[in-house]
């Protein structure tokens, strides 16, 4: 099983979109807000101030969505591990009723903070995100 984290969003008044429901903006800022608390709850000091990361790419699936006032449970975890400087991230939307109601897969890049390039993503820090043997 992969260590995973969670965080709980409520949807208010400037998540909603003309349909009634939460713009798909949201959601990926959403899962922005879990991948970066996950990276600062389990990150050491010394790559919290080395590293940065960027979204290469998103891949999203939208099964359902809630309204104004209705909350989502978000889980995320990393499916895999890392493939130079990319590195995979899961996110999974759970409604009321615990149903995956959005769910996504965003390639993240790791920059250096000092020369703002592209870097391998050393076994250091990947290893605290993935599943233990």
């Amino acid at each position: 099983m992969q260590p995973q984290f969670t965080l709980t969003f409520t949807a208010d008044p400037a998540h909603i979109d003309v349909l009634g429901h939460v713009n798909n903006a949201v959601w990926v800022q959403w899962m922005e807000a879990i991948a970066t608390a996950h990276w600062e709850a389990v990150a050491p000091p010394e790559h919290l101030a080395a590293y940065v990361w960027v979204v290469a790419r998103h891949e999203i699936d939208y099964k359902g969505n809630i309204r104004e006032g209705e909350s989502v449970t978000a889980e995320t975890f990393i499916p895999d591990g890392p493939s130079g400087a990319r590195f995979d991230r899961r996110v999974d939307f759970r409604n009321a009723e615990g149903r995956v109601i959005v769910s996504a897969r965003t390639t993240w890049a790791l920059i250096d903070k000092v020369t703002g390039r592209l870097l391998r993503v050393p076994s250091a820090v990947a290893a605290p995100f993935l599943a233990k043997a």
